[in-house]
């Protein structure tokens, strides 16, 4: 399997190679060149089910003993035995805990795989990388967790000041790792996601430091993520509707590149917060930046979906010239408007959206709570009601939850009056001391950070 820049004009590279490389030199993120089906599932393991997903992908870049013996180390962090448990919310409706992982949210599904990746490729080829990431919250701490022990790699992660919770900020700034450092930013994530682009964008830069990226941007994140699709399509067969809580589009991409390959999914629902600009497209064929909310959701606190840009190289017929321009477009004018072809093609047929307010939210979390006892986080809130909105009889519906409700535990007791406990192994997580430095949102003062780790 050979991969190729959605911008159409970086080198063709093998699957290891774009692991290392994150973006592509064109600004572009790399996609496979074509998507392959899937056989039979298999009945047996989470891990035995990631391997096979991942074998078309891979090739030949890593054996397959190899990547069984990794998916089963990354697997094996989990606190549930199923990786990933079903979980009945309502009448025809399920959750997919996806947070059962070291640092309570779905990013651990990719983040614990892909640090074991990057150590196998760099340890085989006695070479070093500085990952640089930018963090809506849970990107951080899982990226931090998956590769805190690697000793081919330095870690730096960006986080907008003052706008993630306190555990996502504890789960970042406690980690005691000589390889770790954490940077608030003066910004938004919007923010610190341009200022990780504009780095890998810098060749000199990239080049001197040997970048390399965590966030979704990077390939091997959304592969990890495609497992779940599947795992949910062959405990709950097919077609089913399945809901995405949605701020980077990189999840529910997964959840597309799953159909792709021949898993029973009806549709896909977008699922945002008071930061709709996804909603808004699929609702509207035209995306148009407003600017960024802070909400109870903030993991989804985002104007600009760098995974679009995935979707969109195929709605253009993989022509990379044309989404380049296409996007260089929307980076001036903040507007980005599709062709009514387009759209009935590659989004009617898939895709629906909504979005949920603070108070939606709030409301979703205590009806939820008041029916069943179960705690949701207000991502997970966000997903359930537009869920519910869609729901129809006959066709079983899934919401992916998204995190531990203990990582917003403000939010979870103003809506419920119960304030969630954190698992055992992070019980003493408020007593750890904080490392972390603040930076205002200025690309010159970030890369002299990043360079005075050498």
């Amino acid at each position: 399997m050979k991969y190729v820049s959605t911008r159409g004009a970086a080198p063709v590279l093998g699957f290891a190679d774009v692991v290392l490389a994150g973006l592509a030199t064109d600004g572009g993120l790399y996609v496979p060149q074509t998507w392959p089906t899937l056989g039979a599932v298999t009945t047996g393991p989470y891990s035995e089910l990631a391997a096979s997903v991942f074998a078309p992908y891979v090739g030949e870049d890593i054996d397959n003993a190899t990547m069984f013996r990794l998916c089963e180390e990354a697997y094996s962090t989990f606190r549930h035995p199923d990786v990933v448990p079903i979980v009945p919310l309502e009448t025809g409706h399920h959750l997919m805990e996806l947070f059962h992982g070291p640092t309570l949210a779905f990013k651990d599904v990719a983040l614990q795989l892909l640090g074991r990746l990057f150590d196998h490729i760099l340890t085989q080829r006695n070479e070093k990388v500085t990952i640089v990431g930018a963090t809506s919250g849970d990107t951080g701490s899982a990226a931090i967790d998956g590769v805190k022990n690697c000793k081919n790699i330095d870690i730096v992660i960006l986080y907008p000041q003052g706008r993630v919770s306190d555990v996502q900020r504890k789960q970042m700034t406690t980690v005691d790792s000589p390889n770790v450092r954490t940077v608030a930013i003066d910004g938004t994530f919007d923010d610190c996601q341009d200022l990780v682009k504009a780095m890998f964008n810098d060749a000199t830069f990239r080049e001197q430091h040997n970048l390399s990226a965590v966030n979704s941007i990077n390939w091997a994140r959304v592969m990890a993520q495609v497992v779940y699709y599947f795992e949910a399509t062959r405990k709950m067969g097919g077609p089913i509707d399945i809901t995405v809580p949605t701020g980077n589009f990189g999840n529910v991409l997964s959840g597309w590149i799953a159909k792709q390959m021949g898993a029973p999914i009806r549709r896909l629902l977008v699922a945002s917060n008071e930061n709709d600009i996804l909603t808004r497209f699929f609702n509207s064929q035209s995306m148009d930046v407003t600017g960024v909310h802070p909400t109870l959701s903030p993991s989804m606190d985002i104007q600009v979906s760098s995974n679009f840009e995935r979707l969109l190289f195929e709605m253009n017929n993989r022509d990379g010239a044309v989404t380049a321009a296409q996007l260089g477009r929307f980076r001036d004018r903040g507007s980005l408007v599709v062709e009514p072809d387009q759209y009935e093609q590659w989004i009617a047929p898939t895709f629906r959206a909504g979005s949920a307010s603070d108070h939606d939210t709030l409301s979703t979390m205590r009806s939820v709570y008041e029916h069943s006892g179960m705690l949701l986080d207000p991502h997970t809130a966000v997903g359930v009601k537009v869920a519910r909105e869609y729901a129809e009889d006959g066709i079983p519906m899934l919401t992916m939850a998204t995190a531990h409700p203990a990582k917003f535990p403000d939010a979870v007791e103003r809506a419920t009056g119960e304030r969630p406990a954190l698992p055992p192994h992070l019980a003493n997580l408020f007593d750890l001391p904080e490392h972390t430095s603040a930076l205002p949102n200025d690309l010159a003062a970030v890369q002299a950070f990043v360079a005075a780790a050498h």
